[in-house]
């Protein structure tokens, strides 16, 4: 199965238990085509059996409209078609800057009184 990830807007995440089964979607918006949509098109992607529970407790962490990097494989459908199943889905932000290269209290110079110059 092919792999892949895109960054989208994060609308929601979606739960549905129907005997026995679990259905898990996240929806997210896509740019119109300005001749059947307008403002923001809606499209749902159903998640991997086996991820269900971690995409939908994701959901709870993204403001609505957040750009979020969602990771899916291409499943084979029928008739040759493929069929997009989320695994893993996260915020598409920059991680916070204390990954590169924190400067620790310890590290830093002592700050040192100004001295009048000895040679004036």
């Amino acid at each position: 199965m092919a792999r892949s990830t895109m960054e989208v807007v994060f609308l929601g995440t979606q739960k549905t238990e129907m005997e026995g089964a679990k259905y898990v979607k996240v929806f997210y918006g896509d740019e119109p085509d300005g001749k059947t949509e307008h403002g923001l098109s809606i499209i749902g992607m159903a998640v991997a059996d086996d991820h269900a529970d971690e995409v939908f407790a994701a959901g709870a962490h993204f403001e609505p409209l957040e750009t979020v990097r969602i990771t899916f494989e291409v499943d084979r459908g029928g008739q040759n078609k493929g069929k997009n199943l989320a695994l893993h889905i996260e915020s598409a932000k920059p991680r916070a800057a204390t990954q590169a290269n924190p400067q620790t209290p310890a590290s830093k110079p002592a700050a040192t009184p100004n001295k009048p110059d000895a040679q004036a």
